[in-house]
Protein backbone atom coordinates (compact mmCIF):
# COMPACT_ATOMS: atom_id res chain seq x y z
CA UNK A 1 0.00 0.00 0.00
CA UNK A 2 1.26 3.31 -0.69
CA UNK A 3 1.63 6.16 1.64
CA UNK A 4 1.27 9.41 0.30
CA UNK A 5 2.40 8.41 -2.79
CA UNK A 6 5.41 6.73 -1.57
CA UNK A 7 6.13 3.15 -1.63
CA UNK A 8 7.41 1.62 1.47
CA UNK A 9 10.92 0.77 1.12
CA UNK A 10 12.12 -2.67 0.13
CA UNK A 11 13.86 -4.73 2.38
CA UNK A 12 17.46 -5.21 1.81
CA UNK A 13 18.41 -6.48 5.40
CA UNK A 14 17.45 -9.93 7.16
CA UNK A 15 18.19 -10.66 11.26
CA UNK A 16 18.13 -13.93 13.03
CA UNK A 17 19.44 -16.08 15.56
CA UNK A 18 21.08 -19.12 14.22
CA UNK A 19 23.18 -22.34 15.16
CA UNK A 20 25.47 -23.43 12.57
CA UNK A 21 26.74 -26.85 11.88
CA UNK A 22 30.74 -27.15 12.15
CA UNK A 23 32.85 -27.93 9.23
CA UNK A 24 32.42 -31.14 8.96
CA UNK A 25 28.78 -31.76 9.82
CA UNK A 26 28.14 -29.02 7.27
CA UNK A 27 30.06 -31.38 4.48
CA UNK A 28 28.15 -34.15 5.50
CA UNK A 29 24.99 -31.98 4.76
CA UNK A 30 26.23 -31.29 1.22
CA UNK A 31 27.12 -34.63 0.77
CA UNK A 32 23.69 -35.50 1.52
CA UNK A 33 21.66 -32.61 -0.03
CA UNK A 34 23.43 -33.89 -3.42
CA UNK A 35 22.57 -37.73 -3.16
CA UNK A 36 18.93 -36.71 -2.26
CA UNK A 37 18.65 -34.59 -5.35
CA UNK A 38 19.99 -37.06 -7.17
CA UNK A 39 17.93 -39.98 -5.53
CA UNK A 40 14.71 -38.03 -5.88
CA UNK A 41 15.35 -35.83 -9.10
CA UNK A 42 14.84 -32.69 -7.69
CA UNK A 43 15.95 -29.56 -9.88
CA UNK A 44 16.84 -27.33 -7.13
CA UNK A 45 20.40 -26.11 -6.33
CA UNK A 46 21.87 -26.85 -2.87
CA UNK A 47 22.54 -23.60 -0.76
CA UNK A 48 25.99 -23.26 -0.12
CA UNK A 49 27.51 -25.52 2.67
CA UNK A 50 28.16 -22.33 4.47
CA UNK A 51 24.85 -21.08 4.42
CA UNK A 52 23.33 -24.45 6.27
CA UNK A 53 22.15 -23.00 9.49
CA UNK A 54 19.51 -23.71 11.98
CA UNK A 55 17.00 -20.44 12.28
CA UNK A 56 16.54 -20.10 16.49
CA UNK A 57 14.36 -16.79 16.02
CA UNK A 58 13.74 -14.72 12.69
CA UNK A 59 14.26 -11.01 13.69
CA UNK A 60 12.12 -9.67 10.77
CA UNK A 61 13.43 -7.81 6.88
CA UNK A 62 14.34 -4.46 7.14
CA UNK A 63 15.67 -1.25 5.08
CA UNK A 64 18.80 -1.26 6.45
CA UNK A 65 20.08 -2.46 9.52
CA UNK A 66 17.63 -1.60 12.06
CA UNK A 67 20.73 -0.78 15.25
CA UNK A 68 18.21 -0.68 18.01
CA UNK A 69 17.22 -4.49 17.39
CA UNK A 70 20.51 -5.25 16.78
CA UNK A 71 21.85 -4.04 20.71
CA UNK A 72 18.69 -5.62 21.95
CA UNK A 73 19.22 -8.70 20.42
CA UNK A 74 23.19 -8.68 21.66
CA UNK A 75 21.42 -7.82 25.51
CA UNK A 76 18.76 -10.97 25.33
CA UNK A 77 21.69 -13.50 23.65
CA UNK A 78 24.16 -12.54 26.67
CA UNK A 79 21.21 -13.29 29.09
CA UNK A 80 20.88 -16.98 27.48
CA UNK A 81 22.38 -19.56 29.71
CA UNK A 82 22.71 -23.22 28.44
CA UNK A 83 25.26 -25.89 28.28
CA UNK A 84 26.95 -26.87 25.07
CA UNK A 85 24.17 -29.72 23.00
CA UNK A 86 24.24 -32.23 20.25
CA UNK A 87 22.17 -31.74 17.44
CA UNK A 88 21.11 -34.30 15.05
CA UNK A 89 19.29 -34.59 12.46
CA UNK A 90 17.87 -37.56 10.59
CA UNK A 91 15.47 -37.31 8.52
CA UNK A 92 14.51 -35.08 5.54
CA UNK A 93 11.10 -33.84 4.14
CA UNK A 94 9.33 -30.92 2.14
CA UNK A 95 7.88 -27.80 3.89
CA UNK A 96 5.16 -26.56 2.40
CA UNK A 97 6.06 -22.83 0.88
CA UNK A 98 4.83 -20.37 -1.74
CA UNK A 99 4.38 -22.35 -5.20
CA UNK A 100 7.82 -23.54 -7.08
CA UNK A 101 9.32 -21.98 -3.43
CA UNK A 102 9.17 -25.69 -1.02
CA UNK A 103 12.22 -25.92 1.48
CA UNK A 104 13.41 -29.61 1.39
CA UNK A 105 14.83 -30.15 4.49
CA UNK A 106 16.87 -32.16 7.39
CA UNK A 107 14.47 -32.59 10.15
CA UNK A 108 15.09 -34.66 13.31
CA UNK A 109 13.15 -36.11 16.88
CA UNK A 110 14.95 -36.86 19.91
CA UNK A 111 18.07 -35.17 18.50
CA UNK A 112 16.64 -31.59 18.06
CA UNK A 113 15.21 -31.31 21.78
CA UNK A 114 18.18 -29.05 23.14
CA UNK A 115 17.44 -26.87 19.90
CA UNK A 116 14.15 -26.43 21.23
CA UNK A 117 15.22 -25.65 24.79
CA UNK A 118 17.88 -22.84 23.42
CA UNK A 119 14.91 -21.28 21.14
CA UNK A 120 12.48 -21.51 24.09
CA UNK A 121 15.26 -19.93 26.92
CA UNK A 122 16.77 -17.26 23.80
CA UNK A 123 12.81 -16.48 23.13
CA UNK A 124 12.36 -15.83 26.95
CA UNK A 125 15.20 -13.28 26.79
CA UNK A 126 14.22 -11.55 23.64
CA UNK A 127 11.08 -10.90 25.76
CA UNK A 128 12.75 -9.61 28.40
CA UNK A 129 14.73 -7.17 26.07
CA UNK A 130 12.10 -5.66 24.29
CA UNK A 131 11.60 -8.14 21.28
CA UNK A 132 8.80 -10.00 22.69
CA UNK A 133 6.53 -9.34 19.13
CA UNK A 134 9.34 -11.24 17.46
CA UNK A 135 8.92 -14.29 19.06
CA UNK A 136 6.72 -16.99 17.74
CA UNK A 137 6.01 -19.82 19.88
CA UNK A 138 5.67 -22.31 16.78
CA UNK A 139 9.41 -24.08 15.73
CA UNK A 140 10.11 -26.76 13.58
CA UNK A 141 13.98 -27.42 14.03
CA UNK A 142 15.29 -27.66 10.70
CA UNK A 143 18.25 -27.24 7.98
CA UNK A 144 17.32 -26.08 4.75
CA UNK A 145 19.34 -28.07 2.10
CA UNK A 146 17.58 -26.30 -1.42
CA UNK A 147 14.30 -25.06 -2.72
CA UNK A 148 11.96 -27.32 -4.70
CA UNK A 149 8.48 -26.89 -7.23
CA UNK A 150 7.51 -30.08 -6.06
CA UNK A 151 7.10 -31.57 -1.98
CA UNK A 152 9.01 -34.85 -1.31
CA UNK A 153 7.72 -36.89 1.35
CA UNK A 154 9.52 -37.54 4.34
CA UNK A 155 12.26 -39.87 4.30
CA UNK A 156 15.06 -41.54 6.76
CA UNK A 157 18.41 -40.24 6.20
CA UNK A 158 21.54 -41.53 7.68
CA UNK A 159 22.26 -39.22 10.76
CA UNK A 160 24.25 -35.88 11.05
CA UNK A 161 25.23 -34.70 14.16
CA UNK A 162 27.19 -32.05 15.69
CA UNK A 163 28.27 -30.80 18.79
CA UNK A 164 26.20 -26.92 19.23
CA UNK A 165 29.14 -24.61 20.93
CA UNK A 166 27.71 -21.15 20.25
CA UNK A 167 24.72 -19.71 18.74
CA UNK A 168 24.92 -16.15 16.33
CA UNK A 169 23.11 -12.97 15.18
CA UNK A 170 23.19 -13.17 11.17
CA UNK A 171 22.96 -10.05 9.17
CA UNK A 172 21.46 -11.70 6.03
CA UNK A 173 21.68 -9.17 2.41
CA UNK A 174 18.81 -9.84 1.21
CA UNK A 175 19.24 -11.24 -2.62
CA UNK A 176 23.03 -11.25 -2.41
CA UNK A 177 23.48 -14.89 -0.91
CA UNK A 178 26.03 -12.97 2.07
CA UNK A 179 25.86 -13.63 5.42
CA UNK A 180 27.63 -11.36 8.10
CA UNK A 181 27.76 -12.74 11.88
CA UNK A 182 26.99 -9.93 13.84
CA UNK A 183 27.76 -11.89 17.41
CA UNK A 184 28.48 -14.81 18.76
CA UNK A 185 27.49 -16.39 21.95
CA UNK A 186 29.33 -19.43 23.77
CA UNK A 187 26.98 -22.27 25.51
CA UNK A 188 29.28 -23.31 28.30
CA UNK A 189 30.82 -26.74 28.68
CA UNK A 190 28.63 -29.20 30.21
CA UNK A 191 30.57 -30.04 33.03
CA UNK A 192 32.00 -26.06 33.51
Amino acid sequence: MALGGFEPPQPTDRLFFAVFPDATAAAAIADIAQALRSQQHLQGKPLRSDRFHVTLHHLGDYAGLPQDVVAKAGQAAAAVDMPAFEVAFDSAASFSGHSRHHPFVLRGDDGVVAVRELQRRLGACMATAGLGRLVRPAFTPHVTLLYEERMVAMQTVDRIAWIAREFVLVHSLLGRTEHRVLGRWPLRAANA
